[in-house]
């Protein structure tokens, strides 16, 4: 994960610290390339930067084949929703397609956060269970980038 935190092309003028860089993903390509075959060993790298990733690590024979996930469309984000809520005590009348609304351009991770931090903030308020309030607030917290979207939809609440 987050292969261009090494893998990021290399730059004429560095620093120190992108000097060790570079020589890290020059020993990475060197192992990719190796002196011997490796057999059913597969290496899977994953970034959300392709954009930055140094030509050299693309080439056929390195990581030489790209899938594409992208961000969780409404019926996905619902899902996930539903699978980190299902072991929670969640208050029945959640309005999923509200949270779903309010979290668009979120990832899996991100909604798995807003969950876990929804209850987070029950707990602390010593709630029997998770409310629509806890929701909202999680998704503040968590999706700072969504806060003028989500100050929007309180107004029509």
């Amino acid at each position: 994960d987050e292969l261009d935190a090494i893998g990021s092309q290399r730059l004429k003028i560095a620093t120190s610290g992108d000097r060790e860089v570079q020589r890290t993903l020059m020993q990475l390509l060197s192992e990719l390339d190796g002196f011997e075959q490796r057999g059913d060993v597969k290496i899977i790298g994953a970034t959300n930067r392709v954009d930055i990733l140094d030509p050299a690590l693309l080439r056929p024979g390195r990581f030489d084949r790209m899938i594409y996930f992208p961000i969780p469309d409404e019926l996905t984000r619902k899902s996930i929703f539903k699978i980190h809520t299902r072991s929670l005590k969640v208050e029945e009348a959640i309005d999923f397609k509200r949270l779903v609304n309010l979290t668009e351009g979120a990832t899996g991770a991100d909604i798995k956060a807003i969950c876990t931090e929804a209850g987070m903030f029950a707990i602390r308020k010593e709630a029997e269970s998770i409310v629509s309030k806890d929701f909202l607030e999680a998704i503040d917290k968590v999706m700072k980038k969504i806060q003028d979207k989500w100050e929007e939809s309180r107004l029509y609440s």
